[in-house]
């Protein structure tokens, strides 16, 4: 299965659907934006500490894997010069249109996150990659990709999921009830049978890989990064993990600058 065309497709379905993923900020934010008074979300509630993101006018941005209108749109009214990254032409579209609705200047690329190869080696200051790398069936590309078009001393600000979120019996979890069924890492592709997947997945949803945190965080330091802080998020709420565990983590890694 080519995952990368399955998901592309996915995720242009996903706006016609309205996900909540795929939803513009509006023209007030934008407003507030342009005064500096913003915040984003890389996870499903939590705002990502300012100081992570430190200041954000005249400098490079990538947006990877963050198509929707939602991240980059802001970071552009803050002042930076930003790209987006996504596989979804749909998704980048979202860009777009606040783009020319607002006047702002945002650059769209769409591709696989696993390979930046249309971006320069360190291109940018400052890697903003929301909740999304669940979509592809390797993580570590994705790191060592981020660590080559960061410049020395840039920050990659990084959300992803808690493996555990995809162990549970899919059935029980409609029940409330957290059984535990498929181990780490989990796969769509791999972890559902044929007859799995017709019964949980709809025809046109993305498929998900529960990447472990050996592969999310180990996996950027291999790709040479330092980790300078990380926080935990909650689903979103109404879901059956909420009251027992954090469905999300957030990570700020640095790009250390080459030793004189």
């Amino acid at each position: 299965m080519d995952v990368v065309a399955f998901n592309k497709r996915a995720w242009d379905k996903e706006v016609e659907n309205k996900n909540i993923w795929t939803i513009p900020v509006s023209r007030r934010d934008v407003a507030r934006a342009r005064e500096g008074r913003w915040s984003i979300v890389v996870t499903a509630n939590k705002k990502v500490p300012r100081e992570w993101l430190g200041e954000v006018a005249g400098r490079d941005v990538l947006g990877l894997a963050a198509g929707g209108g939602q991240q980059a749109p802001l970071l552009a009214a803050a002042g930076g010069r930003v790209t987006v990254f996504d596989n979804s032409e749909a998704q980048l579209g979202q860009d777009r249109m606040v783009a020319e609705r607002e006047g702002l200047e945002i650059t769209t690329v769409q591709g696989d996150m696993a390979d930046l190869s249309a971006l320069p080696d360190a291109g940018f200051d400052l890697i903003v990659h929301p909740c999304s790398n669940c979509f592809v069936e390797s993580v570590e590309p994705v790191w060592r990709e981020c660590h080559r078009v960061l410049r020395p001393g840039g920050v990659l600000v990084a959300g992803f999921a808690n493996p555990l979120i995809f162990c549970f019996d899919r059935d029980k979890e409609t029940e409330g009830i957290l059984q535990v069924r498929y181990p780490v890492p989990y796969s769509d592709v791999t972890s559902l049978s044929a007859k799995e997947r017709a019964r949980y997945l709809e025809p046109d949803e993305p498929l998900c890989f529960g990447h472990s945190l050996e592969d999310q965080i180990g996996g950027q330091l291999r790709a040479g990064f330092v980790l300078t802080d990380l926080y935990e998020d909650t689903h979103l709420e109404g879901d059956v993990t909420v009251p027992y565990f954090s469905a999300f983590l957030a990570t700020r890694a640095l790009k250390l600058e080459p030793v004189r």
